[in-house]
């Protein structure tokens, strides 16, 4: 059989309603591109070409990637070609939806949000059939459903029955269930996304308004681009994690690890727009890299882990660490495999650059602290100053917010000190410098949510938690706090 016939047999294995399902689907997105960007801005005779040319060259794209997923799904999940060939097609049924936006009335459904709905059923069908023969993707998806549920119900019922905190507060919508959701440094993402960069927002990174403000563009509402943008990192964030422990560790340690995060305290902050899971993703996708010695692939990730928080710029320390004990007897010979590293520091400059160009301080992000009370101090000064805030207290309020602070500043250095010789040196040392540097800001200020991205943190944690009296003293400790602080963030209070 000839290589042309070979590749149509193998094309047809998944069925012909399977093929057909796949191509009109295909066909639909190049119409709908020709239609939004093609037809306004060609001549006629272009325009005539694209509209033939555009919806076949969709349909051959979407059965190239057809084959390419269902071939790369065959060998994960351990099924024939055929039949990943036929569940896969499944999932592109969504986008003969946008065949809806002629129907349905534009005030309801532009195509942009059509695009939207139905590249997420698209996902969503994916990940729903890799959990059923992916055992991975399975506890990943339960631990994210049933813990992100639980918080939304949660945070909306206190929103509705609690009511905000007394005084003026900004609302992100008029819908009170979905202006939950846009609390606190939340708002400060929303305006740089729909405003740009304007006074001490300047101490917020660009990366995660930028994907707003671009989501946003096709959804419609800033607010929605940020839920949908927090939550899916969060889940690949669940799913990167599991992987790295799987393999550092076992399945067990995995799942207690993801499941520990989860439910943490603050993991709210994963579900409201924040930049935690962005964070929280592209960090340990770069460890998860940074372990398969695909140095490239680890700098370009933390190139955006730079462009999201400072602290992205910590990941250079890991990557030196693992390469080094990769090489170490010939370090010289692979000096090349470095060199992505600078990635990381490119992520800073760049918006260093930015800064420098708009007010004449590349810094400007670091001295706009201020404004919060923070300047460069030695760490027990922080130490200090809580145990001050506790004592001369005025309220009972400002007194637990600083105990909370002072107490999961005490958690992050205990597990550090106790636990230290459980992972890897990059582990420990991404570990220590990320408590040590925002405890040297001279004050302890969101320590709850900042402890939140530090994944060896629970990584040492699902180690102990072998033991069921560790076990349950983590669940006790972390499930009520979680629903606190999920009922203090809905009604406007300050949580971290």
């Amino acid at each position: 059989m000839s290589p042309a016939g070979s590749s149509a047999h193998r094309t047809l294995e998944g069925g012909i309603p399977a093929f057909v399902v796949v191509a009109l689907a295909g066909l639909t997105l190049g119409f709908f591109l020709w239609e939004s960007w093609a037809a306004p801005r060609l001549g006629s005779f272009l325009g005539e070409i694209a509209f033939i040319a555009l919806p076949l060259l969709g349909a051959i794209a979407a059965i190239v990637l057809w084959l390419k997923y269902a071939r790369y799904f065959s060998a994960r999940a351990g099924v024939t070609f055929a039949k990943s060939l036929r569940h896969d097609a499944i999932t592109w049924v969504p986008f003969l939806l946008l065949w809806l936006t002629y129907v349905v009335p534009p005030n309801l459904a532009t195509g942009s949000r059509m695009l939207v709905l139905a590249t997420m059923l698209f996902a969503i069908l994916k990940v729903l059939i890799a959990a059923r023969f992916n055992q991975t993707v399975r506890e990943v998806l339960l631990d994210f459903v049933a813990t992100r549920a639980a918080i939304i119900v949660i945070a909306e019922l206190a929103a509705v029955i609690i009511g905000q905190r007394p005084g003026q507060h900004v609302s992100e919508s008029s819908q009170l269930l979905l202006a939950v959701w846009g609390r606190w440094d939340a708002v400060h993402y929303l305006n740089i996304a729909t405003r740009g960069y304007q006074g001490t927002e300047m101490a917020f990174f660009p990366l995660y308004p930028m994907m707003i403000r671009a989501l946003g563009v096709l959804v419609g509402n800033h607010l929605v681009a940020g839920l949908l943008i927090s939550n899916a990192c969060f889940f690949f964030a669940l799913l990167f994690l599991y992987k790295l422990l799987e393999r550092e560790f076992d399945r067990t340690v995995a799942r207690r690890a993801i499941f520990y995060v989860s439910i943490f305290p603050s993991a709210i902050f994963f579900s409201a727009v924040y930049t935690e899971s962005l964070f929280f993703m592209l960090t340990v996708a770069t460890f998860f890299y940074l372990r398969r010695r695909r140095w490239l692939m680890a700098g370009a990730i933390g190139f955006f882990a730079a462009m999201t928080r400072v602290e992205g710029i910590l990941l250079v320390v890991p990557f030196a660490l693992e390469w080094y004990a990769a090489y170490r007897p010939r370090l010289i010979e692979n000096i090349r495999s470095l060199l992505p590293a600078a990635l990381m520091g490119c992520g800073l400059a760049l918006y260093m650059a930015y800064l420098w160009v708009l007010t004449g301080d590349p810094l400007f992000f670091s001295h706009v602290q201020a404004h919060w009370n923070r300047h460069l101090a030695p760490p027990w000064v922080s130490v200090a100053n809580s145990i001050y805030a506790i004592t001369h207290a005025h309220s009972g309020a400002a007194v637990a917010n600083q105990a909370l602070e002072l107490s999961f500043t005490a958690l992050m250095v205990a597990v550090l000190v106790f636990g230290w010789k459980r992972l890897r040196p990059s582990y420990i040392a991404y570990l220590g410098l990320s408590i040590l540097i925002p405890m040297s800001t001279s004050s302890l200020m969101s320590m709850p949510r900042f402890a939140l991205v530090l994944f060896p943190l629970f990584a040492i944690l699902a180690l102990w938690g072998e033991r069921p009296w560790v076990n349950n003293l983590i669940l006790a400790f972390s499930l009520p706090l979680l629903g606190l602080f999920t009922v203090l963030f809905a009604d406007w209070y300050w949580v971290a």
